[in-house]
């Protein structure tokens, strides 16, 4: 069974699986400790943070192991802002970032500090531009991933980083998705990583910080690791980690190569074989493994359903595959359509095969969900009237979509309709199958119940 989400989690790397066997034997006495045992432990611990190091291009002494990556991110974020509090409580990210920096800065919001989120364009790319106009005299940290774990767009972090020196503002990176692919490139000051991202355990994140940044650690203070990351490292699990990053470094171009053409035989095909199909994302400069496509008219929980009960497993940023009944906070700030969106994130060793096959179920799936929800072939019909509202309350996505395709032909060309719906993914899909079905979309405005969104019919 194909499993295609390792923008997730990927498979333990072989070379992982060994180092982590092994290092159960040698690696479980305390580091710290001066006898026998210990001292093999600190060996072991002080060659993973010099393989972990050369990997992110820092010095060894700049770099701490975490229990995770989002735990990495709170202690870099926190300990940034406390050692600069004196500049300022400003904190600059982009409107993509993970949610474990959005978090973050709505932990520091809540604590009095303010938050700029520099906004993308419909690629999920920031422009340098945008940080230079977020970042003032009272920004104390700015937030800039490497590359975006939703849809795979490389964004510009040198440029970045330089506009952020000219202003004398550290730039934290989040490179738990590309860290893997390469080093991030560019004068960063602080980085962050997570292991399970490239084929480590789970449960280890890496924390670099440069030296002459302001570091202030956050909580009670522990001797270990630089008092950055308190606690008893999992020293079999960090040996694993560093070991299989250096594994997948080594085999990084080439397999970075051979991906691409599986990924860019996804992004040409599913645009051909499935009508109504939206491929977002820089086409470009993204990751090498990484794909995002959206289909108008389906419920993304069932696609994500009906494809793994085809034996694929994908994952999605469909706010109807989640609780919150909202769409992905990256598709949202690229104003791109939501419902139905598929992540393809392909593993190491993936084979065209495997990939022909995702091609030849796919199509399939997506007609029959569309099927199981009354989606067919518009009837061609005369319109009857220069102004339609449909009442979409109580629908959820992709249902108000599917009402405001039913009756378009309805209204005269020019004429409007107007769609009332208290499903806030209806902000975000009716503008963008507006822009994919060559209409006009016209705004919004509140009413008693829910919110009213009117289109003009242009074609």
């Amino acid at each position: 069974m194909p499993y295609f989400d390792t923008s997730s989690a990927a498979p333990l790397h072989p070379v992982a699986r060994q180092a982590l066997q092994a290092s159960l034997d040698e690696g479980w006495a305390d580091p710290a400790r001066l006898y026998r045992e210990g001292r093999r432990a600190r060996l072991l611990l002080d060659a993973a943070r010099e393989a972990a190091a050369e990997a992110v291009g820092c010095r060894p002494d700049e770099l701490v192991f975490t229990p995770s990556g989002t735990h990495a991110v709170h202690t870099g974020i926190a300990g940034v802002l406390a050692g600069r509090r004196r500049v300022g409580g400003h904190l600059v990210v982009s409107a993509v970032e993970h949610s474990s920096v959005l978090h973050a800065g709505a932990a520091h919001e809540a604590a009095g500090g303010t938050v700029t989120q520099v906004p993308v364009d419909r690629t999920g790319a920031v422009s340098p531009a945008g940080y230079a106009a977020a970042v003032d005299a009272s920004t104390a940290l700015a937030c800039l991933q490497s590359a975006n774990h939703e849809v795979g767009t490389v964004q510009p972090v040198a440029e970045v980083a330089e506009v952020c020196a000219a202003a004398g503002v550290p730039l934290l990176v989040d490179a738990a998705q590309s860290l893997g692919w390469g080093p991030v490139e560019g004068g960063w000051s602080v980085l962050t990583a997570s292991a399970h991202k490239w084929g480590g355990p789970a449960g280890v994140g890496l924390l670099a910080v440069r030296k002459g940044v302001r570091f202030s650690p956050q909580g009670p203070a522990d001797e270990r690791e630089s008092g950055r990351s308190p606690g008893f490292t999992n020293l079999p699990a960090v040996v694993a980690a560093a070991a299989s990053l250096r594994a997948v470094r080594a085999e990084a171009d080439a397999e970075a190569a051979r991906l691409r053409i599986l990924v860019d035989r996804l992004r040409r095909r599913v645009a051909r074989l499935v009508p109504d199909v939206e491929v977002v994302g820089d086409p470009e400069r993204r990751l090498p493994h990484l794909v995002t496509f959206s289909c108008l008219y389906v419920d993304g929980e069932t696609l994500l359903h009906e494809l793994d009960r085809a034996g694929y497993s994908v994952s999605s940023g469909s706010s109807c595959t989640s609780s919150t009944l909202t769409p992905s906070h990256v598709l949202r700030a690229m104003g791109v359509l939501s419902e139905g969106n598929v992540r393809v994130s392909l593993p190491r060793g993936t084979t065209a095969e495997e990939v022909n096959g995702f091609l030849e179920v796919l199509p399939g799936v997506v007609a029959g969900v569309r099927a199981t929800l009354g989606v067919g072939e518009p009837e061609a019909v005369e319109p009857v009237s220069d102004a339609l509202e449909i009442d979409a309350l109580g629908l959820r996505c992709p249902q108000p979509v599917i009402e405001l395709a039913r009756v378009i032909s309805s209204v005269a060309v020019g004429g409007t309709v107007t769609v009332l719906s208290d499903d806030e993914v209806a902000r975000l899909d009716i503008p963008a199958w507006c822009a994919m079905r060559g209409h006009a979309y016209l705004g919004e405005s509140p009413r008693t119940a829910g919110v009213a969104y009117t289109v003009r019919r242009q074609v």
